[in-house]
């Protein structure tokens, strides 16, 4: 089984933390790393928008990964999230097991 790293960008901490605890309760992510405040800058709705954000990255097996990305998205109060997934190429065996444990 493959692990994978998805990032994704919350309104802020608490939100953040909220949803990263639901999806690890679901088994659907073995942990979340609440990174901290981001500046962003974005185009949305044909205007340019600033925000403090907070990022994240969860851990996860890619057969988990599409119910996590659904999961996270029907929990976060934007309306579109920013949620993608980063392949990990290498990674320790011990930590890989862990993940796996977690979420199976």
């Amino acid at each position: 089984m493959s692990i994978v790293s998805v990032y994704a960008v919350f309104a802020d901490a608490e939100e953040a933390e909220r949803i990263g605890r639901r999806v690890i309760e679901e088994r659907l992510a073995a942990c979340i790393n609440i990174l901290g405040s981001c500046r962003s800058i974005y185009r949305w709705q044909g205007e340019i928008q600033n925000a403090d954000e907070v990022a994240a990255i969860l851990k996860a097996t890619d057969d988990k990964a599409d119910a996590l990305i659904t999961r996270v998205a029907a929990l976060h109060s934007y309306e579109v999230p920013c949620i993608a997934v980063w392949p990990i190429n290498k990674l320790l065996g011990a930590y890989s097991d862990w993940v796996e444990d977690s979420v199976g």
